[in-house]
């Protein structure tokens, strides 16, 4: 058993889950996955199951009936990675939007630099973005920008869904407060984890738009942002953020 696991969300990525694990497991570093699958209909259960037998020991699947949302698929990885024992537990999406070589150096953040959480940042040197529409640009830069001025956090890509925390932050966070389950669900974790007082480290990644499949982005998920991000800072002013020993 190795120290660190990849948690990878997926529904309906038939066309890019077998590289990306390939990808994650021919990294210099050794990682271990959990891919959280809702119950494609394409198949994409199957891919994962035939890859278990490349990979027995070292490739983990839970499913799920349904598609459940994306907070509660990170949540689910995260209470099975905390039962395991894993010391660093990685979020990533299936679709190469997200480098896998980048999880080495947000494993170096937290492990050799001391980072509770490391965010595979889009924004912390300009904006590294490649094949998106410069409306989508610039709705998601303002959008971190929003959040900063709303919550206080100095952290540049508030938004950002590639990070490695240590499991002593989630160990820290009761997911039953966690009250996201779309995209803003990464907003408001690491507002927690801020609040709680460990220590945020912003690694540059350059993300790319993905190249098979179909994207999960709609306005839903700005408009949950928006007026959830309000609601999240209203009520953490009456809540105490104490780290339990």
């Amino acid at each position: 058993m190795f120290d660190s696991v990849v948690i990878i969300p997926t529904y309906n990525e038939k066309e890019n889950i077998e590289n990306i694990i390939r990808a994650v497991f021919s990294l210099s570093k050794d990682f271990e996955v959990l891919v959280i699958e809702d119950g494609s209909p394409d198949g994409t259960a199957n891919i994962v199951k035939k890859l278990q037998q490349e990979f027995p020991k070292t490739l983990h699947i839970i499913e799920r009936e349904g598609k459940l949302g994306l907070g509660t698929a990170y949540i689910r990885g995260f209470d099975w990675a905390l039962e395991h024992n894993y010391e660093y537990i990685f979020e990533m999406d299936a679709d190469f939007s997200h480098n896998p070589e980048d999880l080495v150096h947000l494993y170096n953040a937290c492990a050799n630099e001391g980072a509770d959480l490391s965010v595979g940042s889009r924004y912390i040197d300009g904006v590294a973005v490649v094949n998106w529409p410069m409306g989508r640009i610039i709705m998601s830069y303002y959008a971190s920008a929003y959040v900063r001025i709303i919550t206080g956090m100095k952290v540049r890509d508030t938004t950002a869904g590639f990070k490695c925390y240590t499991s002593k932050v989630l160990q820290t966070i009761d997911f039953d407060k966690i009250k996201f389950k779309g995209y803003a669900f990464q907003i408001e974790m690491k507002f927690t984890t801020w609040k709680f007082g460990y220590k945020i480290k912003e690694v540059p990644i350059i993300f790319t738009e993905r190249k098979k499949g179909k994207s999960k982005m709609s306005g839903g998920i700005f408009n949950e942002a928006f007026w959830g991000v309000i609601s999240m800072r209203l009520k953490s002013i009456f809540r105490k953020y104490e780290i339990k020993n």
